[in-house]
């Protein structure tokens, strides 16, 4: 069919060396989300900007990365993911030196919403390439390599920052957080441009037919929940709260149009039967939602509780939550091997491993000297890391097991954009609930800490009980057979 991957019975003979290359490029996509935040002063001081306005050079990255992934790896699904990776990481690669270079923070800002659509560009196509890429077991194991870079770029962005920070120095030192992508992302453009299988011939009737309405309603209520969250530091919530509630609107009136266009024999944006019939896939949808909810704003806690509390420099605060980053990174090797013979155990049992790790964390600190903070969560923080990394990878692997490959983009699309969404809301809570604490303890940075934790354990158990109840039900439906039914 025009505008649809070829697919083929023999296994593509470059197919780990195209992962290797489309996991470099995701990963520092991803790491771009969160390594700016240990630049940010020297941002602030070199350019003259507003706290409010240097702000969002995080914020608007993150906002542009979550806008267009959906409708990014639909569009990949369309005319080919490798013609759609090779665009986006050209244009990653751009954006990143108009980044370095930006002479002041309006331009820079400008720049990074722009490096956020090309990141939310380039994300989609990872996933959808696995699918088209591996079958059988090496499609866990290529996922568990695609959740190590999913989990170890988010908690090693600060250390990362803090490296880049020490070694190129003030005040212009924070350049090099975006440069370093034009050599890495050059080098990798070259190699991906050898190993990726060719995309189709792109037919001019699949352009026309692209819906373009649903990604406008999609766009729009993932605007407007994203928008007060990634601002509530700021007010934006209490101030913004309306645009949840047009969110809800414009998400309902997408799921119509959605429903309306299948019916139609049109493709969707987003094809209904993701949630109404394909196995695993809402409830994996609904299960990285609430872990990255729990996970993913504890760094910016963390950053605050060493930095602000207890004097910590960038790279120290980076360094003190690194064996969470580590045991992620091997846990998810190991873990993807594993979810092809014993399916949503790993990430039940992987979800009981964080919700252990963050509570003993929330123990350990009360009882141990603040000056050695970062020892006493050491542990905690590695438990807490090898259960994340049996997270992320099965559970992609689960959610996108039955999901047909010509699917993949945008399944894969919405799985990131749910996880952007979670992660947004989770630096928000647990910020908010973090200041709360510090303000009623007469700024006791400790208690704030503490009571983060104990927030993001309650998110990470509403992903267990998710996951437990997806355990029971692919029981029920496949009594006596265990692993995965790949397509």
């Amino acid at each position: 069919m025009a505008g649809m991957d070829v697919m083929t019975t023999e296994p593509d003979p470059r197919r780990w060396r195209a992962l290797a290359v489309t996991q470099l490029a995701g990963f520092m996509g991803l790491l771009d989300v969160s390594i700016v935040n240990v630049a940010l002063p020297s941002i602030q001081g070199d350019l003259g900007a507003s706290a409010a306005t240097v702000q969002w050079v995080v914020s608007g990255y993150a906002l542009a990365f979550g806008l267009v992934l959906v409708g990014a790896g639909r569009l990949g699904d369309a005319v080919g993911r490798r013609r759609m990776f090779l665009v986006s990481l050209t244009a990653f690669v751009a954006t990143s030196a108009l980044c370095g270079a930006a002479p002041t923070a309006g331009l820079l800002v400008a720049a990074r919403l722009l490096q956020g659509v090309a990141a939310g560009m380039l994300g989609p196509q990872n996933s959808g390439l696995i699918q088209q890429l591996f079958r059988g077991a090496e499609r866990g194991r290529a996922f568990g390599v695609f959740g190590a870079s999913v989990g170890l770029s988010t908690a090693v962005g600060p250390v990362a920052g803090g490296v880049i920070l020490a070694v190129a120095g003030e005040p212009q030192g924070w350049r090099w957080v975006f440069l370093v992508n034009v050599p890495i992302g050059l080098a990798a453009l070259v190699v991906a441009s050898r190993v990726l299988p060719p995309s189709p011939m792109v037919d001019r009737r699949v352009l026309g037919q692209l819906d373009v309405p649903g990604a406008a309603l999609l766009g729009g209520g993932v605007l407007c929940v994203l928008l007060p969250l990634i601002s509530a530091a700021d007010g934006g919530l209490s101030r913004g709260w309306w645009l949840l509630v047009v969110a809800a609107a414009l998400l309902v009136l997408f799921a119509w149009w959605e429903r309306r266009v299948s019916r139609r024999g049109r493709a969707p944006l987003l094809d209904p039967v993701l949630i109404t019939s394909t196995p695993g896939y809402p409830t994996g949808a609904a299960i990285g939602l609430a872990y990255f909810i729990g996970f993913s704003g504890l760094w910016l806690v963390f950053a605050m509780f060493f930095q602000t509390g207890l004097g910590y420099s960038p790279l120290e605060s980076g360094l003190a939550v690194t064996p969470f980053a580590l045991g992620g990174a091997v846990a998810s090797a190991v873990a993807g091997r594993l979810v092809g013979r014993f399916g949503r155990w790993v990430t039940v049992l992987g979800l009981a491993g964080v919700v252990v790790g963050f509570a003993a964390a929330a123990i350990v600190l009360p009882l141990a000297p603040l000056r050695l903070a970062g020892w006493a969560v050491a542990l905690p923080l590695l438990v807490a890391g090898v259960g994340g990394g049996a997270v992320i990878s099965p559970n992609i692997t689960l959610s996108l097991e039955s999901v047909p490959v010509r699917m993949a983009g945008a399944a894969g699309g919405a799985l990131q954009t749910g996880q952007r969404i979670g992660s947004a809301i989770g630096t928000a809570a647990l910020a908010a609930v973090f200041y709360a604490a510090v303000s009623a303890g007469g700024r006791n940075y400790l208690a704030g800490a503490v009571a983060a934790l104990l927030t993001a354990v309650g998110f990470v158990l509403v992903a267990l009980a998710l996951a437990v109840v997806e355990l029971r039900a692919r029981r029920r439906t496949s009594p006596g057979v265990s692993a995965l039914s790949y397509t």
